[in-house]
This record gives structure tokens, C-alpha cells and sequence, in this order.
């Protein structure tokens, strides 16, 4: 699946030993905590309070919000539409159990000598313990002293067995998909029986309206048959748009 649609050339920067950065992150209760980072591995950074306010102000260009994420329950900021859509994409990953904006403050020793600092726009928890750093920034927003901090970051986190990810704009047929699937992300939209019903009738592959109309009612059945793709028990093509001929299908196990 294309997820994103631009990238750029990372410069290149000296690599730094983990041990030269320093992360500060915000407690649960508004505690402020600085560490090596060596020691982030074992901290729940997904539990954390963002380390800075994303507050709404006259004339700005984005549209800041909340998103409520269906991966762990809780209200996740954004300050732009772009990371709006990663975030939207992070809550669709199934690895991912939990979602945190503003997760830390990164510190290190710049080569002419100054203490820089960048905050990510987002860490996600994997169900196998590790971590997913991301930064959204479109390419044309890309200046070199920024693009000189991405790599510098980058470097520290995959020691630590993190993966970093730096994106750009997402494909638009995707994005428009998982838009509609979000609709249906949350909880109220499942129910066991028709889930088992679906579940049945999607075995193999079959057009999402036929197969809907076999269980029941489409306007009672397409809420939970939407449920269900956003959370993966059942599959589609998102790459193509989303319509009442695509095949849905139970995904195959790996």
C-alpha cells in the first residue's frame, strides 16, 4: 500500500552516540522529567501529556484539533490537517497500541557547538514494545536546518530499535477511504452477531453491497461492515476508492 506521496534527500549529518542526547517528557500528572535518552525505551511516552500546548490563534494557517484515537480511547491533538491524516493512519495500524502528540522534548549538542532541540509530532507504541517516532512536514516546508535535525534525531531512535518515519502528503484516495472508515471507529458501531455474520458471508471475496444485503438490512449492516474493515477483521483495497462494488474479503493470516 502507497501511503506516502513525496519525499526528500536526507543531508548528511555526523552520527551521534545515543548517550548525546537528552529527552524531556511530561508525566501523566504534569511532572516535567529529563533523561537520557538511553532510558527512553522503558517509558511509557504514550501515557505522557504533550511537552507543548497546540493552541488555536488568530490568523494562523493550520486548523488545529483533537483526534479521538479507537487504538487506546483517548483524544490525541494535531495542529494541521497533514498530521490530521498520519495520525488517522497511526490509530489505523494495527501494531499500534497507543498514540501520544508532543511526546518529548529531544536535546543534543549541535556541531557548532549550540544545544538544539526538536519535539516529534508523534510516538506510537508497538504491540512488541518498540517505538515509531514521526515528523509531518510537507516537502516544500523542508529547510535544511530542519532536514539536519530529522537525520541528527534519526540516528537516535534507531539505535534504540525505534523506527522514524519523516512524511509528506499521504495518496488521496487513501486518505478519503480511511476518512470514511474512521466514521465507524468507534465501539458503538460493533456487534458480535453481525460481525460473525459478516465475518461469514466475506469469507471469500465478495462486493461489499451484495455481501451486506446477504445479512441484512444495508443501513443496519454497513456501520458494522465498516467497523470491521477500519479494524482489520475484514479487508479491502484502499488504494483504489472505496464503493459499493469493491471486494471485501477476511484478511489472510500471515
Amino acid at each position: 500500500m502507497s501511503r506516502v506521496a513525496d519525499s526528500s534527500a536526507a543531508p548528511e549529518v555526523t552520527v551521534r552516540p545515543v548517550d548525546a542526547f537528552e529527552f524531556e517528557y511530561v508525566t501523566v500528572d504534569g511532572t516535567k522529567v529529563r533523561r537520557g535518552l538511553t532510558e527512553a525505551w522503558g517509558t511509557r511516552l504514550e501515557e505522557g501529556r504533550p511537552v507543548r500546548r497546540l493552541r488555536p490563534y488568530k490568523g494562523q494557517r493550520h486548523l488545529p484539533g483533537d483526534w479521538w484515537s479507537g487504538t487506546d480511547g483517548h483524544l490525541v491533538g494535531f495542529e494541521s490537517w497533514l498530521e490530521r491524516d498520519h495520525l488517522m493512519l497511526l490509530d489505523f495500524e494495527p501494531s499500534v497500541t497507543g498514540i501520544a502528540s508532543q511526546p518529548f522534548w529531544l536535546y543534543w549538542v549541535a556541531e557548532e557547538g549550540v544545544t538544539r532541540s526538536h519535539a516529534p509530532d508523534y510516538f506510537a507504541r508497538r504491540r512488541d514494545g518498540s517505538g515509531l517516532v514521526v515528523d509531518c512536514r510537507p516537502v516544500k516546508r523542508r529547510k535544511p536546518r530542519d532536514l539536519v535535525a530529522f537525520e541528527a534525531t534519526r540516528g537516535a531512535y534507531e539505535v534504540l530499535g525505534w523506527e522514524y518515519r519523516l512524511v509528506g502528503s499521504l495518496d488521496e484516495v487513501l486518505v478519503r477511504n480511511l476518512r470514511w472508515l474512521s466514521g465507524y471507529r468507534h465501539p458503538r458501531h460493533h456487534d458480535a452477531q453481525v460481525a460473525w455474520r459478516l465475518r461469514e458471508v466475506f469469507a471469500e471475496g465478495t462486493p461489499l453491497l451484495a455481501g451486506a444485503r446477504a445479512v441484512g438490512d444495508p443501513i443496519a449492516v454497513l456501520p458494522r461492515l465498516f467497523h470491521l474493515l477500519w479494524s482489520h477483521e475484514l479487508t479491502a483495497d484502499l488504494t483504489a476508492p472505496l464503493h459499493m462494488s469493491t471486494v471485501v474479503s477476511q484478511p489472510e493470516l500471515a
